[in-house]
């Protein structure tokens, strides 16, 4: 049996997403094994994003400055703007490198069911982003969930009357899909996204 700090940083550590206790009690004897190569780098990171950590005042980026460096950089396109759920997305397209613009989270998404709306949102700071001028494109980054397209469905009410190019990203088929394996929804999405062959 292990100590009760040992055990207390297994239970931290369970309680992220994607470990579970086994996990948890693996990351903990392997940072307990290779303490001087992986438990104090990782205990010095850690406190260093502790004492830095804020959340980012223009797009809602959680970085260790404020204004993010999304936010910061001179390189990206001030006049696109791309509109997304959550942190984790933002993080997800910005890894591809594929968006030179930048980015506003709205840190979640419209849900009846679970009482979340508009104001609990940052939909007006992106109404007053827009309004403030300088943007020519809003793209709609929402997931395709019934609560994502009626967030969608919400903002392009609200960004109607700004003269921007208000667009979405296309959903359909993947790459390297197979049509038999695909849920109606996916293959319903496609056959309303179709275009021209070339």
């Amino acid at each position: 049996m292990a100590s009760q700090q040992i055990e207390a940083l297994t239970q931290a550590l369970a309680r992220l997403p994607g470990l579970g206790p086994r996990s948890a009690r693996r990351a903990v004897l392997h940072l307990m094994k290779k303490r001087e190569a992986a438990l104090e780098p990782l205990l010095a990171a850690l406190q260093a994003v502790s004492e830095t950590l804020s959340t980012c005042s223009t797009c809602g980026n959680v970085d260790t400055s404020d204004p993010c460096i999304i936010c910061k950089d001179p390189r990206r396109d001030q006049r696109l703007l791309c509109v997304v759920e959550e942190v984790a997305d933002l993080w997800a397209l910005d890894r591809s490198r594929l968006f030179p613009g930048r980015y506003h989270v709205l840190g979640g998404r419209l849900s009846a069911l679970e009482g979340v709306r508009p104001e609990d949102l940052g939909i007006d700071t992106l109404v007053a982003r827009v309004a403030a001028g300088g943007i020519d494109e809003v793209v709609l980054a929402m997931n395709a969930t019934l609560e994502g397209q009626t967030t969608a469905h919400y903002l392009a009410e609200r960004l109607e009357k700004f003269p921007i190019r208000l667009t979405q990203l296309a959903h359909g088929l993947p790459v390297g899909g197979e049509l038999d394996y695909l849920d109606e929804g996916t293959l319903a999405q496609a056959l309303r996204a179709r275009r021209p062959v070339a």
